[in-house]
């Protein structure tokens, strides 16, 4: 069964991702390391991880294989998810695929690199509305790819 997997303690598009899952009967998994409210749905389920680094990584990355959508802004992840076969959105709506992984894995130690230096490098942009629109679409194509590509369950 296809299902997705979200990284959502700093997630911005949650109601983003129940609007395309329940519009497609797809379950969502909340992974966080604290109580984040989910909508009463079947469809979805919330899991909350020990606190320390990467918990709730490793929860998602252990879990994620080719029928899986795993949602994230966390790029370390992202490479895990992908190398496990997921399809991998961040919340932008950008996908991470094995093309695009390894310059955004390079780009994320250039820049931490260059922070550790003192330089300051600034950060992403701000997260607007054409980001949530790229997103839900990017998600909704997503779901809809992986359905035609998997054979049907008996």
């Amino acid at each position: 069964m296809i299902r997705i997997l979200v990284d959502a303690d700093a997630c911005p598009v949650k109601e983003e991702i129940y609007k395309v899952a329940f519009r497609h009967a797809v379950p969502v998994t909340i992974v966080s390391n604290s109580f984040i409210r989910i909508p009463m749905d079947d469809l979805v389920t919330r899991v909350i991880v020990e606190a320390g680094p990467d918990m709730a990584d490793d929860w998602i990355a252990e879990r994620a294989d080719a029928r899986t959508v795993c949602i994230t802004a966390d790029i370390l992840l992202a490479e895990r998810c992908v190398k496990a076969g997921a399809v991998v959105i961040a919340p932008n709506g950008k996908p991470f695929t094995e093309n695009s992984i390894g310059s955004a894995v390079a780009m994320r130690a250039l820049m931490q690199d260059l922070r550790a230096t003192g330089d300051n490098v600034g950060g992403p942009p701000p997260f607007g509305r054409n980001d949530r629109s790229r997103f839900l679409s990017e998600l909704d194509t997503a779901l809809v790819r992986l359905r035609r590509a998997l054979p049907p369950q008996s």
